[in-house]
């Protein structure tokens, strides 16, 4: 299967990542079914959608016929098997192993013979969701960045059956979406979460060490290393239950102490200050 060849995808999950999925292939004129088990969670999606159409259409990034068009290329549904004329199909729910691999032993029944099937996975083992299929040559990782709609990059990650027509498809979809394809090995945490979370964990440590205020800790990253926006900052954006899941797959996955989740961390995800979405995390938000 070429590239060309894909009109019709299926993205499984409507949440940040799943409706921002969405957002950008309707926006670039390819029928999307947007799944998730819950009406209210796809009504939701679809309001953020909306929002962030019109954030582009003040800015006259696009027109409102470009919005409309793209508004009416996502259908919501909460059955899965809307997915079986799809020639891919995007998992991207919240980061649970189990319940992903459930999901590709589904779509691997459901789905056409060639289809592609993806995760949008910032940390899991490809080859474990291949390994659920009898299509491993045509499942990879299709990481991409949030906010969605904005950010460039994608992360294609090779399962260890990948073939080199699979990665080269979807990284021609890739760039039909405007994104910048990079390729990477299944090893955990990929390229970006394997650099970028130890530094977010490094700047708990110092935070509950004592070595500086949040503000000073992300001060520093601003302006000494350029950064957009400091550690702490970028941890409450991505939510800190996010970070933590992904810290303990990297902590597991090589056993390395240097992934080992800060306790400060831990503790306030247990407490349940996870950023931006809770109204509270290492800042607090109205």
């Amino acid at each position: 299967m070429k590239a060309d060849d894909i009109n019709h995808i299926t993205v499984i999950g409507s949440g940040t990542m799943g409706n921002g999925i969405c957002h950008v292939f309707s926006l670039h004129g390819y029928k999307v079914n947007m799944v998730d088990v819950d009406q209210g969670a796809l009504d939701r999606a679809l309001v953020t959608i909306r929002k962030n159409m019109e954030r582009q259409l003040k800015k006259e990034t696009i027109t409102e016929e470009q919005m409309n068009a793209a508004l009416a290329n996502i259908t919501p549904g909460i059955d899965i098997s809307v997915a079986e004329d799809s020639q891919l199909v995007i998992e991207a729910i919240y980061e649970n192993l189990e319940v992903k691999m459930e999901i590709f032993q589904k779509l691997d029944k459901i789905c056409l013979p060639d289809a592609i099937l993806a995760s949008n996975t910032s940390s899991l083992p490809i080859t474990k969701l291949a390994g659920m299929t009898h299509r491993a040559d045509r499942v990879i990782g299709m990481h991409f960045m949030n906010p969605v709609p904005m950010m460039k990059l994608v992360e294609l990650i090779r399962g260890i059956a990948t073939t080199d027509e699979t990665s080269n498809t979807i990284t021609e979809l890739a760039v039909k979406l405007g994104k910048i394809p990079v390729e990477v090995n299944d090893y955990p945490g990929f390229i970006a979460n394997r650099i970028l979370m130890p530094m977010i964990n490094e700047a708990v440590f110092a935070l509950m060490e004592g070595v500086a205020k949040e503000e000073a800790i992300d001060t520093v990253m601003k302006l000494g290393m350029a950064h957009p926006m400091g550690p702490l900052t970028l941890a409450d954006f991505i939510g800190l239950d996010v970070c933590l899941a992904i810290l303990e797959v990297l902590y597991e996955g090589y056993g390395d102490p240097k992934y080992r989740p800060c306790p400060l961390l831990r503790k306030m995800v247990q407490a349940g200050y996870l950023g931006r979405k809770t109204g509270r995390g290492f800042y607090k938000y109205d």
